[in-house]
């Protein structure tokens, strides 16, 4: 075969440290939108970025040029840089050292993009610990309880 052809969808999850609540306006929507540049640096095209105030969702497709963890640990200390330079409140702010990531089925697509959209609804009802549960549970991940918290 002469090209390789990729396609994978990724859904990536992962909070602030301790799961503190640091994400407010007017840094969310321009978090949301540095991380989906940095995706887009990096080829990996972003389809959604969203989250709450623990938390950020993005759901991309992952590029053939670059593995998943370059990609998440780029997101993660560039925003975290950047999230510090915006308001003496939040020079402490850093980001868990753990992440979860689900690959997406093409037919599923706007069912996830409608889920991260809705983040702030979802979460009057649950808190971030149960929808990260949840998703591990979706999708078949063994974790220890004692060593996904920080």
């Amino acid at each position: 075969m002469g090209q390789s052809l990729v396609k994978n969808y990724v859904h990536i999850v992962f909070s602030t440290k301790y799961r503190q609540p640091l994400i407010h306006p007017p840094y969310e929507s321009e978090l949301h939108s540095y991380l989906g540049g940095i995706c887009k640096k990096l080829e990996c095209q972003p389809i959604i970025v969203g989250g709450y105030t623990d938390h950020i969702h993005i759901l991309c497709m992952l590029s053939k040029k670059i593995a998943l963890m370059k990609l998440v640990e780029e997101l993660k200390s560039h925003a975290s840089k950047w999230m510090k330079t915006k308001d003496e409140s939040l020079k402490n702010f850093y980001w868990q050292n753990g992440y979860g990531a689900f690959s997406v089925n093409p037919s599923e697509i706007d069912i996830v993009i409608r889920y991260i959209q809705n983040q702030h609804e979802h979460h009057s009802k649950k808190t971030f610990q149960d929808e990260y549960r949840a998703f591990l549970k979706k999708y078949k991940v063994e974790f220890d309880e004692r060593y996904v918290w920080e």
